[in-house]
């Protein structure tokens, strides 16, 4: 386990839980109405790996405040909560990354922010293929928790008595529902009511290293979506997950790609110093009489598909 603190940001305590330690600091974001316990496997395998590893309870979330109000809840205001973690621990840069909802914070970090970030793991981003399965979805869930209040509270109340421990899964999936209603409904207003992610021109001048993992077979979290994601971004590449819990279930594969992106986030980048100069005085010499010049490097977004 890691260790629990808090931290007051604009007038509300946000809880978040520490794991390892070290300079190489990953900031893990949740799902939606998720708490930061859903990642608490994944943050243990990186923290094992020399990585320190931050589980934020985002606003509404997990242990932290959970005011009522939609005014309360946004991406935007998610995105500086993040930054105000970063501040609080007295960490210049991090990399930061999160599922669905946490994804599409973490763009929004990545356009606040570009020089807090030193990367960026945007698990199952939610952007405009997604749009009409998330109306479905959580339209009727927004409208029954806030007019169906009371037999929601009935509800979370008999889940809080139901053992846990079967599985982190099935743990998560309880936590989820044993929460109240009340603030769960603001957090889904708020986001209702305000943009998802950051614009296409917005997220087109990302330059922040990005590991992008998508999946099919999940009209909330669509392929396409993390596949265009990809194509917008300026220095990203994808992951495809094999199913939508590769991740929670057989989270070998997925953890060391994490992983492997980590160790190539805190490379040190290679020395330029007289051997560049020298470099560039032997090509000057082998273009003598001819117009010297190199081919241009090419820029195209790398992609690697599992």
């Amino acid at each position: 386990m890691g260790r629990v603190d808090s931290f007051t940001f604009e007038g509300n305590r946000l809880v978040y839980e520490d794991y390892g330690s070290g300079p190489r600091t990953f900031v893990l974001l949740p799902g939606l109405l998720l708490s930061r316990q859903m990642h608490a496997p994944l943050a243990e395998s990186l923290a094992a790996r020399g990585n320190r590893v931050i589980c934020l309870d985002l606003l509404g979330h997990g242990e932290s405040d959970r005011p009522e109000g939609l005014s309360r809840y946004s991406m935007p205001i998610f995105g500086t909560q993040v930054v105000g973690l970063l501040d609080h621990l007295g960490l210049h840069e991090a990399v930061v990354g999160g599922t669905s909802l946490g994804a599409n914070v973490t763009l929004d970090v990545a356009v606040r922010a570009p020089n807090r970030l030193r990367g960026m793991v945007v698990e199952m981003p939610v952007l405009d293929n997604a749009l009409v399965a998330c109306a479905v979805a959580f339209t009727p869930l927004m409208v029954g928790l806030t007019l169906g209040g009371p037999a929601a509270r009935l509800l979370a109340r008999a889940t809080r008595l139901v053992p846990r421990g079967a599985s982190h899964l099935s743990d998560t999936v309880l936590d989820w529902v044993s929460q109240d209603p009340g603030p769960s409904a603001s957090v889904l207003e708020g986001l209702f009511f305000d943009r998802i992610a950051p614009t296409h021109a917005e997220r087109r001048t990302i330059e922040t290293r990005a590991l992008v993992l998508g999946h099919d077979r999940d009209p909330i979290h669509p392929f396409s979506d993390a596949d265009e994601l990809v194509a917008e971004l300026r220095n990203a590449r994808i992951v495809r997950a094999r199913s939508l819990l590769e991740l929670r279930v057989r989270p070998q594969r997925l953890t060391g790609e994490i992983g492997r992106f980590l160790d190539d986030c805190w490379r040190p980048a290679p020395a330029r110093g007289r051997r560049s100069s020298a470099g560039a005085r032997s090509r000057k010499s082998a273009g003598s009489g001819r117009s010297g010049r190199t081919p241009a490097r090419s820029t195209r977004v790398r992609r690697a598909s599992a």
